[in-house]
């Protein structure tokens, strides 16, 4: 009788754990994403045109890969001026492994690589990775 105590005393602690850990993790999700409302947005040949050329605000474009750790440096630097800027200009990024075409079509030979669009065309461009303030210094061009 005591061991069968344990095993169900220690059943309903995993239980009442495992419920602790996934609303923890789903506090953490929905903290890291913004609020569930994501702040930088995939593109691909498919929605890019639509994309650019339908907004009322800039859009920067980060061509980046998965593989390229200055795009990894910039990756977070991104989502901040996202999350900072966000009401001024939109923000998206292009996996340029994933979509050759897009890259081609912009001459993209070094990631990352940073180009506003303002009304469907590009604006400004900006290669390499790069500090902080700099990336926000390059930004406020085109939204103050």
């Amino acid at each position: 009788p005591i061991h069968g105590t344990f095993w169900v005393r220690k059943m309903v602690e995993d239980k009442e754990l495992e419920k602790l850990k996934r609303r923890k993790l789903a506090e953490l999700m929905k903290r890291v994403s913004g609020g569930g409302k994501k702040r930088v947005v995939d593109l691909n040949s498919r929605n890019f045109d639509d994309f650019i050329s339908k907004s009322d605000k800039p859009v920067l474009v980060d061509f980046w890969a998965s593989w390229c750790a200055p795009c990894m440096y910039m990756h977070p630097i991104v989502e901040k001026m996202a999350s900072k800027y966000g009401g001024k200009m939109e923000f998206a990024r292009v996996n340029v492994d994933k979509n050759l075409e897009l890259a081609r079509r912009f001459n993209i030979t070094g990631i990352p690589t940073f180009i506003v669009f303002v009304n469907g065309k590009p604006k400004g461009i900006q290669v390499g990775a790069m500090p902080e303030d700099s990336f926000e210094r390059f930004i406020k061009k085109f939204i103050e």
